[in-house]
Parts: C-alpha cells; structure tokens; sequence
C-alpha cells in the first residue's frame, strides 16, 4: 500500500478514520445528470493503485438509462483515466462499514481533462476568469423536498408524515415548528455533514409542503459543486433512514412551490482578494452592471444547463416563487436576477433561475459562463426592474424543446464550456425530450380518452 496516500486526506476525513480501519473507498464521478458513476473498492486495493479506467460513454447515459449517439463519431468506448482528487476524500457516514468517498479526475489516454466531464467543465469556465485576473465566488442554495416514499410513479407524490402524525403542511415558510415536524431527518444531515466536513450556513423550512431550503458558505465554485453533489447523495440517505425520500425535482408535487438551486456569485480580483463588483467608494462597478447584461443576455441559451429535464419548466410559474424572466431588481424576489441586500464588500448577483434539479457542476458553470461573457463584452443590462415581475411576459425558454434548440445554436456557449460537450450534452437531452414525448399522461387519458 502506498504510504502517502492517507497523509493526503483532508483533516475531516483523518479525523473520522482516527482509531478505526478503513473498509472501502467509493471511486466517484459525476455523469452529465450528475449522478455518481464509478467503483467501490477495498481499501486495500485502493492504496495500491493510482488510477483506474472508466468508458467514456458514461457521459452518454440519459437518465432513463438510454444511449446517445453523437453524429460523425467513430464511438468505440475507449478507456477514461480516473485519477484522485484526495482533497475531496469524505466520509460515508451512513454506510455499515468505515466508507471513504473519493472523487476523481478524469482525463484521455494522453494525460488531457476529458472535455464532456461535467467537472472539467465548471474548471474550464473558472479558469477563463484566472485568465483574466479575476476569481469567481459563489454560493449557491439548495432548495429540496421530503416526501412520503413513493415506489408507483402513478401515484402523486405526497408530503412526509410529521412527529405529530400529520402531514407536513404547505405555506408556512420560516416555520420552526414545521421544520421540527422531521427533526430527526435534519438532525441525521447535521450529523452526516459533521462527519465528512461539511459547513452549512442554514437549515429552515421553504413554502411547500415538506420543503426545505439548505444555505452553504461562499466559496469557491468547484468546491461548492462538490459539496451539493456529496450533499445530494447525503440528503437522500439521511431521509431513507427515517422512511421517507429526498427528492431534488424541479417540481415534484403539483400547486407546491419549485426547488431551486439560487447561485450567488461575486468576483475578486485575483491578485489583491477585493470584490470588483464595487469601487473604492463603495458604489456599484461598472463590471457589476456587466454581470448581470451577461446573465440577461446569455442565459436563454443557457437555460437547457439550468433546468434540464421536462419538469424543469414546470417551475416557472407565476406567483409560485419562481422567476418567469430576465429582469434585474434589488431585493426584488420576483425578478430572475436579483441583488440582494449587502454592504459594498459583500456585493454579490443571484440567478434565481437555476433549478435544484441540475447537475451542480453544470448550472454553476453555465452561469459564471453568462456573467463573464457581459463582462468580456461590457454590455448594459435593461433598466433595473421595480415592481412585481410576475406581471411581465416570460423571455426565455418555456419548454425543454425550445431551450435546446437556443443551445444548440449558440457559438458563444460552445466557446465557454468547449464544443464537444456542448455536442455530448445535446444528443443526451434531445434523447431524454424524444423518449418524454412518446409517454401518455394520466391527464390526458382522463380529460381526452372520451371526451375528443
């Protein structure tokens, strides 16, 4: 076994490992949906290894468990390179033995970051800010919903069952005691974060029924993406243990507001750490108004990466929480772009349109992408909006089809985030929208069946 390798574990995960011996390691990638691929491992095997092998057609998987094909390639499914990442090794904590999980890098047989990675996207964006001389700072929301447990996808989802015997309710937002309702669910997330090092900002109960909304610090981006795709895997098991489901759909239970995964973003300037969204004086920047023309202008074509699926659209609607556009406004909920409330050091812009339903690694990316597209452009974002946006008409993307259609055709996303996996992604999703459209819903079998 290598020598060196527990000695370039976080202090988290040594310290949860102190006096106990390591069963397994979990090798893990996210896929293009981001859900874990990879291998689980003895430990043992693991020390003795510095790399393995995975196909590269993992990114070709629809979440149904299909296969894309990209036209004009040759696929033969040659071997990936997967690499630890040890910075990011953490706990297992819900596992029966003593669990590490690891995730890791992915390259070509040459030693290159493998292009359709949805890690290596995010890093490609961020290392255009570097470029630049600039360091992008995010931090993102996570809105999710406990559920009873489903196991018939014809049957509506339902809210959990509280302590009380009841279930949750809807429209108590901030409610301490409907959050206690499911205690012992957050307090297993709480205990599960301890042990792999995790900081959460904030816990409380979101507008839906058995809705919670879950704040992480700012920091930076790769990092945050790791932390929601290990905060996915965590929020589901601490649920299971208490006979209910996670569930992170855009819009799992019909009249029940959205979850959203709300990106808070600033920059720095690389070299002196000061927040170049405000000026010496405190006033708002030139570049500040630049970020958000970048996320007004660009994210219609970048709207397939934000809500990726056909229920993804179902969130947006009026008056349900969620934006139904591209305005601006200061502490304005109803606009897409809002700038919340902060002193000048702490300026910061929140994309309210991303849903809790994308890969993390990818919405993130797709929106620094936006932001410093207005910033290497220096356009003007529209006159900041005042007032309630939801009575304004929608302008971008209302369907799954059309948001493809954008990204497809747009050069300057397959510029930001690399052409070939603009390419991958979109066979995947056009796949996914073609399969959705042979379904019959129960809807239209009740009101078309006799009635047409």
């Amino acid at each position: 076994m290598r020598d060196d390798w527990i000695s370039q574990l976080p202090e988290s995960a040594r310290s949860w490992l102190e006096g106990r011996r390591l069963d397994e390691v979990e090798c893990l990638v996210a896929d293009l949906s981001g859900i874990a691929r990879g291998k689980a491992m003895p430990a043992s095997k693991f020390g003795k290894q510095t790399h393995f092998y995975l196909p590269n057609s993992i990114f070709l998987q629809t979440i149904t468990g299909d296969w894309a094909n990209i036209i004009g390639d040759d696929f033969t499914e040659p071997d990936m390179i997967l690499t630890p990442d040890y910075s990011t090794a953490t706990a297992a904590p819900w596992t029966a033995d003593w669990t590490l999980q690891v995730i890791h890098d992915i390259s070509d047989q040459a030693g290159n970051p493998w292009p359709i990675a949805p890690r290596n996207v995010l890093k490609r964006v961020v290392q255009q800010f570097k470029d630049n001389g600039w360091t992008p700072i995010v931090a993102p929301e996570m809105e999710f919903y406990l559920v009873a447990r489903n196991i018939d996808p014809n049957m509506p989802v339902e809210p959990p069952m509280g302590r009380t015997g009841r279930r949750a309710a809807a429209r108590q937002a901030y409610s301490m005691s409907a959050i206690d309702e499911y205690g012992p669910v957050i307090d297993d997330i709480y205990d599960f974060a301890e042990a792999q090092g995790f900081e959460i900002d904030g816990i409380l109960q979101e507008g839906g029924a058995g809705q919670i909304e879950m704040n992480l610090r700012h920091g930076d981006p790769v990092l945050l993406a790791d932390e929601i795709f290990f905060f996915k895997r965590t929020i589901r098991e601490a649920a299971l243990r208490h006979d209910c489901f996670a569930t992170f759909m855009a819009k799992p239970i019909q009249d029940e507001p959205g979850s959203a995964m709300h990106i808070h973003h600033s920059v720095v300037e690389t070299a002196t750490g000061r927040n170049i969204f405000s000026d010496a004086e405190g006033k708002e920047t030139d570049v500040f108004r630049h970020f958000i023309a970048g996320l007004q202008n660009h994210m219609p074509a970048a709207i397939a990466l934000l809500a990726p699926y056909v229920n993804s659209y179902r969130r947006y609607v009026p008056d349900h929480a969620a934006p139904i556009n591209l305005e601006w406004g200061r502490d304005n909920r109803t606009t897409g772009i809002r700038v919340p409330v902060s002193d000048p050091q702490n300026r910061r812009i929140e994309n309210r349109i991303a849903g809790m339903d994308c890969n993390p690694y990818l919405g993130i990316a797709a929106s620094l992408a936006c932001g410093l597209r207005g910033m290497l452009e220096q356009t003007e974002p529209a006159p900041e909006f005042k007032g309630d946006a939801y009575k304004t008409e929608p302008d971008f993307p209302r369907g799954l089809g059309d948001a493809l259609d954008l990204f497809a055709g747009s050069n300057g996303m397959r510029e930001l985030l690399g052409d070939q996996f603009c390419r991958a992604y979109a066979a995947v999703k056009e796949l996914e929208n073609k399969e959705f459209l042979q379904v019959i819903s129960p809807w239209e079998r009740e009101h078309l069946l006799l009635n047409v």
